[in-house]
């Protein structure tokens, strides 16, 4: 009657038929054998993956719902799993949040994308994600060449007189401000290098060729220095300019003999000029000090000839008192005075008749040795 059970393992009504030898029989819907051994297996995995699923969740781990002996080990794995798991994010998460500024260096921190602070050298903290940074180095120097050595021909320019010159000149510049800089200046470097050729441009327009590759390159630097920083300073760029190093200054190389020649012609002109005016100047000193010699010998000889004249009205004056005084006597001694001045170089001796008479008078002439011999000598 096996034939009549409805299958292989038989299909009667309920009961177990374990005692013949055959296989278990399972009365409940006619299923195979293999479903039969799969189906507590995947029940005990789902109801293991709820029981983790729960204790990750902050629930209890032990709820009496599990099977058997697999319901006891699934919370104490969990929990060294999620404490790991913990300790490991707060590391990356210091990691991320505790930054180092070296002493060159300062940081800009940015609270949700806007700034929060400026970071001094040493150790600093910035929690991520709501606080971020930026590390810049602010005391190196940096150098923007600008010129024709540099960049094609961005280095000629054009002066007042209308010549061209050859313009090579170096910007050294650093950070003041981090801040401004990284939030103000888009590109750094190419806004340093155009504000830079566009004050050396205006300089030069401003200025004949000669001074420039002359007397006024010191200047020009300081100039440019000047203008570059103003300008960066509109911008609020953080941005100061060190120094500006005017390298070359000189004619483009094209007519750059022509130039030398034209500036060798120059400086002999300037020579001449330059004798020509000391002799001028030093005929005219000469000329001007003859003039003044001449004026004073004239003064001189007016005062002489005035005082001269003062002394002969002031003498008459004096005679014609003393004439006024005694006319006689005053005529007698003019008379004197003036056979004195008359004959008084004559070698000869001339007697009054009245004192020597006819015969002498009484008056020995003598022989005047002495005064021939002086004659004689």
């Amino acid at each position: 009657m096996a034939g009549n059970s409805g299958g292989p393992w038989g299909g009667g009504g309920g009961s177990q038929g374990g005692g013949n030898g055959r296989p278990p029989q399972n009365g409940g819907g006619g299923r195979r054998p293999d479903d039969n051994n799969q189906i507590p297996e995947i029940d005990e995995l789902m109801k293991k993956g709820q029981e983790r699923l729960r204790v990750l969740m902050g629930g209890g781990g032990n709820s009496g719902r599990g099977t058997g002996g697999g319901g006891g080990q699934g919370p104490s794995f969990g929990k060294g799993t999620v404490g790991l798991g913990i300790v490991a994010l707060v590391g990356l998460w210091a990691f991320g949040s505790f930054y180092t500024v070296r002493p060159e260096e300062q940081s800009v921190e940015l609270f949700l994308g806007e700034y929060s602070s400026t970071g001094n050298p040493g150790l600093n903290f910035a929690p991520w994600p709501f606080v971020t940074y930026d590390v810049v180095n602010v005391t190196s120097e940096r150098t923007e060449a600008i010129g024709s050595g540099r960049a094609g021909n961005d280095g000629l320019m054009l002066t007042t007189d209308a010549n061209i010159v050859d313009i090579e000149f170096q910007v050294v510049w650093n950070i003041s401000d981090p801040a401004k800089l990284l939030f103000n200046i888009a590109e750094p470097t190419e806004t340093v290098q155009a504000v830079s050729e566009s004050a050396m441009r205006e300089i030069i327009a401003a200025s004949n060729l000669a001074p420039i590759l002359n007397r006024d390159r010191g200047l020009i630097a300081q100039t440019a220095e000047e203008q570059i920083q103003a300008t960066l300073d509109e911008y609020d760029s953080g941005i100061t300019v060190v120094r500006v190093n005017l390298d070359k200054a000189d004619p483009p190389r094209e007519v750059i003999d022509a130039f030398r020649e034209v500036q060798a012609a120059e400086q002999e002109r300037d020579r001449l000029e330059r004798q020509a005016d000391a002799y001028a100047n030093r005929v005219v000193a000469e000329a001007r000090g003859q003039a003044a010699q001449t004026v004073q010998v004239a003064e001189g000889y007016r005062a002489r000839v005035v005082n001269e004249a003062l002394g002969e009205a002031s003498r008459f004056s004096a005679v014609l008192t003393e004439y006024q005084k005694a006319p006689e006597v005053t005529r007698r001694r003019l008379y004197l005075e003036t056979m004195e001045n008359v004959l008084g170089d004559v070698d000869k001796m001339i007697l009054d008749q009245s004192l020597t008479g006819s015969d002498g008078g009484g008056i020995v002439p003598y022989l005047p040795l002495n005064e021939l011999r002086r004659g004689e000598n």
